[in-house]
């Protein structure tokens, strides 16, 4: 056969092909990205534009999955000291591509590219929603986190 299917079978659904690299966006496609995510509501309204601009161009690791069109479809930022260290700031998958195994390939690659897990320690804040995911990834309910936040927050959602 010519790769098709024989009459009555039913070919299986292939999933999309993702590729996931290190890769800085700019802030205006990941601004459109969070309009797919369910992250679109997870920073202060007060300068949004300039300080989501500053994020995409500072932060240590900056991971891509981008589909075979080449769409943003997760990204990962992440800031760490490449000896001890990471701290995920960011961490979404567009809607339409969730469950598909991209989250946890994103942590995976952004844990390698920090310098494993034998020396690197991986720390996040995580909402409600997402801790069972974390927790698929091997990751624990911390105690030992300090906090000093004094930033205006309004509360919005990019659309």
């Amino acid at each position: 056969m010519d790769g098709q299917a024989a009459a009555g079978e039913n070919p299986k659904e292939q999933e999309p092909v993702i590729t996931i690299r290190e890769e800085r966006v700019t802030a205006e496609e990941y601004i459109d990205f969070l309009k797919r995510t369910d992250r679109g509501s997870q920073y202060p309204k007060e300068r949004f534009e300039e300080r989501v601009a500053r994020l995409v161009q500072t932060v240590s690791i900056s991971l891509t999955a981008r589909n075979e069109q080449g769409l943003l479809v997760g990204a990962l930022f992440g800031l760490t000291d490449f000896a001890y260290w990471l701290y995920i700031t960011d961490l979404g998958v567009d809607r339409d591509y969730l469950r598909q195994g991209i989250g946890r390939r994103l942590m995976q690659t952004a844990h390698e590219l920090a310098g494993g897990e034998k020396d690197i320690a991986v720390y996040l804040i995580a909402n409600e929603n997402a801790v069972p995911f974390y927790e698929k990834c091997g990751m624990k309910r911390a105690d030992d986190v300090m906090q000093y936040n004094h930033i205006e927050w309004t509360e919005f959602t990019v659309t």
